[in-house]
């Protein structure tokens, strides 16, 4: 079981320093409280000096591509990890001087799977809640509810190596809810999952938000997805470029851009070398230009308006509040092997229920 008497102890005014911040923390309304988070492995900087804060209650996602950094935050923030310089604050409580205490108060969805496919569905349930001390009474009633809100009921009996891959990310977001968890981290909780699981799990994640008033922290690389968080930070190479809300990223580093698909190479290589300084991201087949103001369109047309064989007119987006702020565009991102395997996994005719 896990008990907070295990926490590292640290000095009389150690201790009262943190517990003051635990409590200005929780009186402000702050769920997870990061501050200059720096990460080093050899040569290479994984996060440098990231520091920020998200309110209790807030559905907060971190954007960036693969290898950006956002695993090596939430393994921060999870415990797992001891950063280089810095600290972070769980619901008020320290991650390496009340590391388990912090681990009371989080819930976890890690990137690669991590159920036992041995046992059951019940019996991961009932594993994880034995080994957080939930008392037999509460474990079996919250197993119960969360097992019906993830519309896994049926299956409490079946071996987890029989679930689809949707049906156990649904069963690993249950799990992270059996014990008092205030705040949940999702690490790429719907990656190689198809669009209609993708809702789905992103249906319970509301849902549970409102009936446990949870804090959640989500890291993705797809822009769709945090159309609906209440803010957004994006993070490259280690770095927190920006954070805001959706809107006011757009606002503030947005643009809109030109998708055209020239008839030919020759039409191509004209507009390549007419717009270079617009240019935005090329393609095969398609070329995207920058939109500054309203003449331009306008313009283009004028000259290129019969030698293109399709025109999109794009209006400020995410993708482009990254592109704008990294060079590049987070589409452009190889696919990770999770994501390849996954994908073949599918390929074979592996559904959720």
């Amino acid at each position: 079981m896990v008990h907070e008497e295990g926490d590292v102890k640290s000095n009389p005014s150690q201790q009262q320093s943190i517990s003051t911040h635990s409590e200005v923390a929780q009186s402000a309304g702050i769920g997870v409280e990061v501050q200059g988070l720096v990460k080093r492995y050899g040569t290479l900087v994984a996060l440098d000096h990231v520091s920020f804060n998200v309110k209790a209650g807030e559905l907060f996602a971190l954007l960036g591509p693969n290898g950006a950094g956002k695993t090596t935050l939430l393994h921060i923030l999870c415990t797992i990890l001891s950063p280089d310089e810095g600290r972070a604050l769980i619901a008020g409580a320290d991650v390496v001087q009340q590391a388990l205490r912090a681990r009371r108060r989080l819930g976890v969805v890690f990137q690669e799977p991590s159920l036992d496919d041995r046992l059951t569905v019940y019996e991961n349930l009932e594993f994880h809640g034995l080994v957080y001390g939930v008392p037999a009474a509460l474990r079996r009633k919250r197993i119960d509810e969360m097992l019906h809100v993830v519309e896994l009921s049926d299956w409490r009996e079946r071996l987890v190596r029989t679930l689809s891959v949707g049906m156990k990310r649904r069963l690993e977001i249950a799990r992270a809810l059996i014990h008092d968890s205030r705040v949940l981290f999702l690490d790429e909780p719907t990656v190689g999952l198809d669009a209609q699981s993708r809702a789905r799990i992103w249906r319970y994640l509301h849902d549970l938000r409102q009936q446990r008033d949870l804090t959640l922290i989500v890291t993705t690389h797809y822009i769709e997805e945090v159309e609906q968080a209440d803010r957004v930070a994006i993070i490259d190479q280690g770095k927190l470029l920006a954070i805001d809300t959706p809107l006011a990223l757009k606002s503030a580093h947005g643009h809109e851009v030109l998708e055209v698909s020239p008839i030919n190479a020759e039409v191509r290589a004209h507009i390549l070398a007419e717009y270079q300084n617009k240019i935005v991201k090329t393609s095969e087949d398609q070329l995207t230009l920058k939109v500054e103001d309203g003449r331009f369109i306008e313009h283009f047309l004028s000259i290129y308006g019969s030698q293109v064989r399709a025109m999109t007119r794009i209006e400020p987006s995410l993708e482009s509040v990254f592109l704008s702020l990294t060079g590049r565009a987070i589409r452009d991102q190889e696919a990770s092997a999770r994501e390849r395997t996954l994908a073949f996994g599918k390929q074979g005719g592996e559904h959720t229920r």
